[in-house]
Parts: structure tokens; C-alpha cells; sequence
């Protein structure tokens, strides 16, 4: 039997509908955190999968009462990346001491910054599925759908023994889990496809796929890889060119259909994550006093998005 029994799923948006989706499909006890009126439509109609390989309606429990967490043992942290630091301090003093967390959010700070609010076991997990959300309740599944996981510490046996039985529960769920020594590199390569897709696929309201049929776009990603492979070895993670440009290619081969969650985003009215994307690149390019016109450019223009929306 999991150790995991609890399982609560922190941000209902698509990335969280499709794992906790998975978890609940295979008779796990999951509830999703949402806002109340998805919560409300999938507690009447139950979330509608709509995947590559099924098209399933999943009973699973929704709720918007963050009180609940308080028999929690293992959170699945997905909400967007600017509300990791409220999140966690709103279940910090309800969440048990043995409930562990697992950040399935994009980035590369969000687990320095729950670690800093909450004593709970933290890991990082390395995402890569393509979806997105149609209404409240319905879960368009692009591609992809599996996870990488590890400690950014050095893994002790009590790590080991946690992430295991992460990996075994998302295994016995149809979805592909995996330990890795590398966490850190595994999260940076992720982040380099982030910085190469979401931005773009924001400002041209774009699929991954229409974005690489276009050689400025094309010579866009390139620039922007450059940047960021020199970035990331000024933090100690070693990326070579070639490895961003494979890194870069699956995305856009396995992933076709899909447009970010950026261009998600900015469709709805929301607030992006670029701040945690490319503008973390120049947050630290401005430390080590390197340009990155390319990662500055697309920055600038998702926060004019942004602005624009809001006036």
C-alpha cells in the first residue's frame, strides 16, 4: 500500500487536472484545489479528460478549502509560479509535518522559495505534458505526461525512500516517473524550453508547431538558447549548445498542438509566469552584468501584453 494515501492536488489549472486527473483515474484518493466554480463544475459533472490515448469523465473531489490539507500526505504543488510564495504561507500552519510536496510548476525557484516558508519535504519535479484547460472542467491532453524527480540537496536515504514511492504511485497511474541524481541540470534543460516557447507562443497566440515552421522564430530560439546556455553555466549547470538544440527540437516535435501557458494566459486576461521564465534570465544577467537582448526582448513585450490588458 502507497504511503501516500491523501493526495492533494494545489492549482487545478491543466498541468494539476492532468496528474491528479491520472492519480484519480486509478482509484487514488485525490482531491483538487481549485477556485470555487471549477471546483463546483467538476464536483456536479465530474473532469472530463480529453487525452491521446482515452476520453474519460473522472470522478475525482474538488474543493476550494485549503483547510482540508490538514490530512494531507502528499501535495502536488502546480499553481502558477507567482503564487508559490501566498500559497505556501496559507497552508503552512495546517499542513501535518510529514505531508510531502512535490513542485510540478515551471521554473527553476520555486522549491528555494516554499523550502524558505515551510519545513515539509520539498522536491522538485521536472514536467514535460502538453494541455490545457476548455471551461472549468475539461482537460485537452496535447502530448507527453511524464516526470522526473530528485532532491536538489544530496538524496539521503530518507529522500530516496519518498521519492520511490513518489515514482511508484505515478507509475501505478499510467504515467511515467523516474529518480534522477541530476535534478538540478533536468530542471535547467526544462527551463530552457520554457524561455525558447512560452514567450513566443504568447506574443503570436501560436502552437509550438506553426513556431518552428517560421526561420525568424526559428533564429529567435536560437538566440535566445545562446543566452541562456551562458547564464546557466555562470549557476554552475553545464548545458551544451547541442543539448539545447535537442532539448528545443523534441519540444517542438512532441508537442505540436500545444500553445504555452503563457499564450493560455494572456488569452484568459491573466497574469503570465514570465517573470519566472525569461525575466529570471535577465534578473540574472543583470547580477553578472551579461546582455541577453533576446531573452530581454521577449520579456519586454509579454509584460507590455500584460499591461495592455489591464489599462
Amino acid at each position: 500500500m502507497s504511503k501516500y494515501q491523501k493526495i492533494y492536488v494545489l492549482g487545478a489549472g491543466a498541468v494539476g487536472c492532468f496528474f491528479g486527473g491520472m492519480l484519480a483515474r486509478a482509484k487514488h484518493d485525490v482531491t483538487l484545489i481549485a477556485r470555487v466554480d471549477r471546483a463546483e463544475a467538476i464536483n456536479e459533472l465530474g473532469l472530463e479528460m480529453d487525452c491521446k490515448s482515452f476520453q474519460e469523465v473522472i470522478k475525482v473531489k474538488a474543493s476550494s478549502d485549503l483547510s482540508l490539507l490538514r490530512d494531507a500526505d502528499l501535495v502536488l504543488l502546480s499553481v502558477k509560479s507567482p503564487d508559490t510564495e501566498k500559497t505556501i504561507q496559507d497552508i503552512a500552519s495546517v499542513l501535518p509535518s510529514h505531508a510531502v510536496i512535490l513542485s510540478l510548476q515551471n521554473g527553476v525557484a520555486n522549491t528555494q522559495i516554499a523550502s524558505g516558508l515551510i519545513s515539509n519535504p520539498i522536491y522538485p519535479a521536472v514536467v514535460y505534458v502538453a494541455a490545457g484547460m476548455n471551461g472549468h472542467r475539461t482537460m485537452k491532453h496535447h502530448g507527453r505526461g511524464e516526470l522526473l524527480v530528485g532532491s536538489l540537496q544530496e538524496i539521503t536515504p530518507p529522500d530516496q525512500e519518498k521519492l520511490a514511492g513518489i515514482c511508484a504511485l505515478f507509475e501505478s497511474s499510467g504515467i511515467p516517473c523516474a529518480i534522477t541524481a541530476q535534478i538540478k541540470r533536468d530542471m535547467w534543460l526544462k527551463f530552457l524550453v520554457n524561455c525558447s516557447y512560452n514567450g513566443i507562443s504568447g506574443i503570436g497566440q501560436i502552437t509550438y508547431g506553426e513556431m518552428v515552421r517560421v526561420p525568424e522564430i526559428i533564429q529567435q530560439i536560437d538566440g535566445i538558447t545562446h543566452e541562456f546556455i551562458k547564464i546557466a553555466a555562470l549557476e554552475g549547470v553545464l548545458i551544451s549548445e547541442a543539448e539545447g538544440r535537442e532539448a528545443n527540437e523534441l519540444i517542438a516535435s512532441t508537442m505540436v498542438t500545444q500553445r504555452s501557458s503563457t499564450a493560455q494566459d494572456l488569452a484568459r486576461g491573466k497574469k503570465t509566469e514570465i517573470d519566472f521564465l525569461n525575466g529570471y534570465i535577465v534578473q540574472l544577467a543583470k547580477k553578472y552584468g551579461v546582455e541577453v537582448p533576446y531573452n530581454q526582448s521577449v520579456y519586454a513585450l509579454i509584460k507590455m501584453l500584460e499591461r495592455a490588458q489591464h489599462n
